[in-house]
């Protein structure tokens, strides 16, 4: 039997249950893993292709040859089929799908619109509160940069509202006129709510008539003798001038659209995502999907487009720069989950062909950045091979290090190194459980490895897939337990490394340990840089993980142990009193004062410190 038959037999009996309805199916393995997500107009007609077709491409014999069951889901139209094919490859990720690797929402600009003084932040995830969202930015540090700018121009409070309600005296932002101190009384209310006006209307795009207002002012100002304030006018039309060169009102006038861009080579492919909103660019972001090297780059397109708007909002005008067969069933879908037109359209000539082949530039040079980084690393990983006598090809490095403090809040953390360069979703910390190891490097080492491999070598749930090399941070000793640790877990044809610094901890004297031999390299050779960055980048992961055990430590204070003190509670008393031993100081009647803590509640604070 042909191998690829497997599948076309489990197919062949299914087709006969299946209902003639829009829907979606998932192919599955001996091991219940999903290979395959589709989705079809008409389930059986779609599921025949299959068992009729004779030559499929290698790809589909693969999936075909390892399928031993499938599932169905079906759907009321073809539209929601393609939303839930878009979820379900989100979920499990098969292997024989075009993937798209992004599990993070973009950031918006919020100014709540209930509160006497609204306040300006940045937001992500639901739009559950009532106010004025502006987004998506591309990056967190482009929407923390229009945030500032916006703070120069209109100074609006980015306080949160404990703190904001607590406060006897303005802060920093107030001296350095990025705040006008609506907290105490500086600024009047119409005044302010002027403010908000106006920077609502400025990321809603109308800059220029800010400006306009802003001049005629700072006008007004200067011949009714009042200098200060021109200046103060005079300041913020700077900023304004600065966030609108910046920005760039874009030649295509595009209000609200994203602009798509696919470009491919050497089997790869990447997709820039320019967001557009209010007339501005408010940046782009670089995708790089996970496909077979033999897929269509409008196929990829095609896919990328229903993932990616799966869990976002989705503007007016979608610019493409390939025809995708599934154009009209992708406008009805969105159009449908948005309650608003969806108009998906391919630039093909004017402004619009500028804006999208400036985003082809920026996917190719994105993309030749990346091929020449994973060249480069798998050359790295060759040399690595070479120089420690290694058996077998290194694909995946996993790196591990230890932080604790005199044996308290400690830590292990694991990251990952691969062709593509670090793999962040692989990163994992330990807090060390087994107080014997609290303070002992080679039992934390021993623990770490044990937690780490344990639940791989059993299969359990989430596993991380084994590594091609072990690294960690240590000497002789260090080697020995972890190679120890490894071989009782069955683990023998891991190799492990150990990297200790020389002396005087200095870096570029290193020594490695491998195998029951010494390895120095000399200073300026590539194979030592890479090793010592990919082990820095452990010894910061452990140290950040450290530090954040340790703040959450230190956050503990007194009033935790007080019961019916919650976080809000504990925040206004320490927003009022400035830290728990000055609430432990505090009389009756100045705890009973602060708001949110009823006369009830302020008994007990003080009968725990004086009782």
């Amino acid at each position: 039997m042909v191998s690829s038959d497997i599948g076309k037999e489990v197919i062949k009996k299914e087709i006969p249950l299946v209902p003639k309805l829009p829907g979606v199916y998932r192919m599955l393995n001996t091991k219940n893993e999903v290979l395959y997500v589709g989705k079809a107009k008409n389930l059986p007609n779609r599921l025949k292709s299959y068992v009729s077709e004779k030559n499929h491409i290698i790809r589909t014999e693969r999936m075909l040859s390892q399928t031993t069951r499938l599932e169905i889901t079906t759907t009321s139209n073809e539209s929601e089929a393609l939303l839930l094919e878009a979820n379900l490859i989100k979920k499990y990720k098969p292997r024989f799908n075009i993937l798209l690797r992004d599990d993070k929402s973009f950031p918006f600009i919020f100014i709540g619109n209930k509160d006497k003084w609204p306040q300006i932040k940045r937001h992500r995830g639901k739009k559950n509160r009532e106010g004025f969202f502006f987004g998506p930015f591309a990056s967190a540090g482009s929407a923390n940069w229009t945030i500032k700018m916006i703070q120069k121009i209109f100074q609006l409070r980015v306080c949160d509202d404990t703190v904001f309600k607590n406060r006897e005296r303005p802060c920093i932002l107030y001296q350095i006129k990025r705040c006008s101190g609506p907290c105490v009384g500086y600024v009047k209310k119409d005044d302010y709510k002027k403010s908000v006006e106006d920077a609502i209307e400025f990321v809603s795009g109308k800059s220029r008539k800010i400006q306009k207002n802003l001049s005629a002012l700072m006008e007004k100002s200067s011949e009714e003798l009042d200098f200060e304030k021109a200046a103060i006018l005079r300041d913020r039309i700077k900023s304004l001038n600065i966030i609108q060169s910046s920005q760039r009102i874009n030649e295509a006038n595009l209000v609200e659209a994203d602009v798509i861009a696919g470009y491919k080579e050497s089997g790869k492919t990447c997709i820039q995502v320019f967001f557009y909103r209010s007339k501005q660019n408010w940046g782009n972001q670089a995708f790089f999907p996970k496909h077979d090297p033999d897929e269509n780059l409008n196929e990829i397109i095609n896919s990328f487009i229903s993932q990616f708007y799966e869990n976002k909002s989705v503007p007016s005008s979608i610019i493409i720069n390939e025809e995708i067969k599934e154009k009209s069933l992708i406008e009805k879908a969105l159009t449908k989950k948005e309650s608003k037109q969806i108009n998906i359209s391919v630039a093909k000539k004017g402004s619009k062909l500028n804006v999208i082949n400036q985003a082809i530039k920026n996917a190719k040079d994105s993309l030749n950045r990346k091929l020449y980084e994973s060249q480069n690393n798998k050359e790295l990983f060759e040399e690595v091979t070479k120089k420690f006598d290694l058996e077998g090809i290194i694909n995946l490095v996993e790196v591990y290090d230890n932080s604790h403090n005199q044996g308290s809040n400690s830590v292990g953390a694991l990251i990952a190194y691969g062709e593509e360069g670090f793999i962040k979703k692989r990163y994992r910390k330990f807090n060390i459980k087994l107080e014997k190891n609290q303070q002992d490097d080679y039992g934390m080492i021993k623990e770490v490895l044990n937690r780490r491999f344990k639940r791989a070598v059993q299969e359990k749930d989430n596993y991380l897939t084994m590594p091609d090399l072990v690294l960690v941070d240590g000497g002789k000793g260090q080697y020995s337990v972890a190679r120890e640790t490894m071989n009782e877990l069955g683990l023998h044809d891991i190799p492990i490394i150990a990297i200790a610094k020389g002396k005087f901890r200095n870096s570029g004297n290193e020594t490695f340990f491998h195998n029951g031999k010494e390895f120095k390299f000399e200073k300026n050779d590539p194979t030592l840089f890479f090793l010592q960055r990919i082990r820095d980048e452990a010894h910061r992961f452990a140290i950040s993980a450290h530090r954040a055990k340790r703040k959450k430590g230190i956050s503990k204070s007194l009033l935790d142990q007080i019961d019916g003190i919650g976080s809000v509670r504990k925040r206004s008393l320490l927003n009022h009193f400035g830290s728990a031993r000055a609430v432990e100081s505090a009389s009756l009647d100045e705890i009973k004062s602060v708001e949110g803590v009823e006369e009830k509640v302020a008994k007990k604070i003080y009968n725990f410190f004086h009782e």
